[in-house]
């Protein structure tokens, strides 16, 4: 594996090749080692608060396993599921405005989610959903990246993937400003925790190993939030209408609090391995269950 192309590509600093050799590359020897016999695409969920650096530990279990243990690998983010504007503006006037705004659990097509991963593990020619964040709406079909035959592995990474829903007396209190005046009646977030009851954990369910990359607090989410807006507003150019200001973002993450608060405390103890980081997203220490 070329790390250096891969630092220059992703635009990380040096150290993180260090980061690579003593964590990850481990890890990557662990899911080679799991996935060894398997008949079927290995599936590797890989949960982040947003800016945790979960993308970027994709690209890299990626680039490793199929540079250097030539697995065909195939990467999809919860993002890559969001619906369209129309479909979110449609829940938005039948359900509450919030779910105008993508994220969420409800906002996504988790039923195309489950039928790419069952594609993939058919061998069928497979075409892999990717969503333009910068203008708020997939990419047209016809840019999407086809697969012809079954991986020997996939990954599903996602700021909420693998977590819980909460018990109904959780949603009672608001966590933020956003929830207390544009949800009093907490009828956005109640829609959002059923629907993380429901076909959410289908999906989850069919994770054979779970990471996290959890951060020290909801705190850091904002400012690591920001800095990956900025990255975004860098590389999209001409396409730039969905790019949000610090002010939006400062609004945006709101939207993710409750489910990120309640992944923080109650997702470590489901996950298979967890990287716990600090504010600089530095990773203090692993918990290695398997």
């Amino acid at each position: 594996m070329d790390i250096h192309s891969f630092l220059t590509t992703h635009q990380l600093p040096s150290s993180y090749a260090e980061t690579a050799q003593k964590w990850f590359i481990p890890l990557c020897k662990q899911l080679l080692k799991h996935q060894e016999g398997a008949t079927k695409p290995f599936i590797v969920g890989i949960n982040g608060s947003q800016g945790s650096g979960k993308s970027t530990l994709t690209s890299f279990i990626e680039s490793f396993l199929s540079s250097v243990h030539n697995k065909q690998v195939v990467s999809l983010s919860i993002d890559d599921f969001y619906y369209d504007q129309s479909q979110r503006n449609a829940l938005a006037i039948k359900v509450h405005p919030l779910l105008a705004t993508r994220g969420v659990p409800g906002t996504h097509d988790v039923t195309l989610a489950l039928n790419t991963l069952r594609s993939l593990a058919k061998g069928t020619r497979t075409s892999l959903p990717r969503f333009n964040k910068a203008t708020d709406n997939p990419f047209p079909k016809e840019q999407w990246p086809v697969i012809e035959s079954s991986p020997d592995f996939i990954i599903l990474e996602g700021w909420c993937v693998g977590a819980p829903p909460q018990a109904s007396g959780e949603l009672k209190r608001p966590v933020n400003h956003l929830e207390e005046v544009e949800d009093p009646l907490s009828i956005w977030r109640s829609f959002v925790n059923t629907e993380l009851a429901g076909d959410y954990q289908t999906l989850f369910d069919k994770i054979d190993y779970r990471i996290m990359l959890k951060a020290p607090s909801f705190d850091c989410v904002y400012q690591w939030r920001l800095e990956q807006e900025h990255k975004l507003a860098q590389k999209a150019l001409k396409d730039s209408d969905g790019v949000m200001s610090d002010e939006e973002v400062a609004n945006f993450v709101q939207h993710y609090q409750r489910i990120t608060e309640h992944a923080l405390a109650h997702l470590p103890e489901k996950c298979d391995t967890v990287f716990y980081l600090d504010e600089t997203r530095t990773i203090t220490k692993q918990d290695v269950k398997r």
